[in-house]
């Protein structure tokens, strides 16, 4: 199963995170904390930008290498 993010937005939520990456919600939540995740907040709604994400999995990958 694969899951796909939206292409049409910017930004995507914690739970989109969640599916995206295979992580519990309290894995995101302590990358964003860390800040290796960066995210903004609009009201009480977390987003996290797509280039972020596509960020992280770069430097997760050059990590590994």
């Amino acid at each position: 199963m694969s899951v796909t993010l939206p292409t049409s937005h910017t930004a995507v939520t914690v739970p989109e995170v969640m599916a995206a990456l295979k992580y519990s919600r309290s894995k995101v939540y302590d990358l964003l904390r860390s800040g290796a995740l960066p995210s903004y907040t609009e009201g009480r709604a977390r987003r996290i930008p797509l280039d972020s994400l596509h960020t992280y999995i770069n430097n997760r990958l050059e990590e590994v290498a």
